[in-house]
């Protein structure tokens, strides 16, 4: 049985003459994390949109498996402030509830906000609550786009670090929106740079070394070293595909935050 969850081939969107997006190309996978970034204005948003059958395409193909069932964080959320709504209606606005309910609670961290107005809450119990709205589908591919908005630094490793935790305890895939991928490399299996079309992809490693991800980021290793988001000494390289190359009988050094499989 195939792990591809999802495939876009070519897909192509344009509005008042001009291309949103350009024969871009995704595939996502059972129990991996593709992240896609891009500056402001790149098509993140419109491809998301597109994969989800929220907008119509103007060209191109979208594959899914059967039957899958997609979670979907939206990147902001508008709510008429004088509108009363609890954290535990607007979950359940989800649907009926599943037998996962409990677990994805604790898991987010939720349940002492269940009768707060939602309103009131912070940026980072709000992305929460999000999250658990869309883990109540019991998803196959969780969809997160901009997950960290709002949130500050500290808040926002934390928040990586749960989608991580998801993904392995869940074996969903997940397609991550984010502007930073210093922030992400971490926990990401592949990147895909887009700027309208599909400027570099693959493992986080090829991707900051690429010209083309360095023409629309700029070289930013001190930004990723004072982050400590990915210090990462190790005795191996990654082939184009992510897979590893082993280069010295060195002991591997990375650190905790590394998430990479070196068995």
């Amino acid at each position: 049985m195939s792990d591809l969850l999802l495939e876009a081939k070519s897909i192509s969107v344009k509005r008042q003459g001009r291309f949103l997006l350009q024969n871009a190309d995704l595939s996502l996978y059972k129990g991996k994390i593709t992240t896609l970034i891009g500056p402001n204005g790149a098509g993140k948003t419109t491809l998301v949109r597109s994969i989800l059958g929220l907008i119509k395409i103007d060209s191109g193909k979208i594959a899914r498996a059967p039957k899958l069932r997609l979670g979907y964080m939206p990147q902001k959320l508008h709510l008429d402030p004088s509108f009363p709504l609890s954290v535990e209606r607007f979950l359940t606005l989800a649907g009926k509830p599943l037998a996962n309910w409990q677990e994805t609670l604790a898991l987010t961290a939720i349940e002492p906000l269940l009768s707060s107005p939602m309103q009131s809450l912070s940026g980072g119990e709000t992305q929460r609550v999000l999250l658990a709205r869309a883990l109540l589908r019991d998803p196959q591919l969780l969809v997160l786009d901009e997950p960290v908005q709002g949130v500050d630094i500290t808040g926002q490793a934390t928040l990586y670090q749960l989608i991580h935790q998801i993904r392995n305890q869940r074996e969903c895939g997940v397609l991550l929106v984010s502007h930073d991928l210093h922030l992400v490399m971490a926990t990401t299996d592949t990147v895909v740079c887009l700027n309208q079309h599909i400027c570099c992809q693959g493992h986080p490693e090829q991707v900051t070394n690429d010209p083309a991800y360095i023409a629309l980021f700029g070289d930013q290793p001190e930004r990723a070293a004072a982050m400590a988001i990915y210090t990462h000494h190790h005795d191996h390289q990654h082939d184009d595909h992510g897979k590893i190359i082993r280069v010295t009988a060195k002991t591997t050094g990375c650190d905790d935050q590394c998430g990479h499989d070196h068995a």
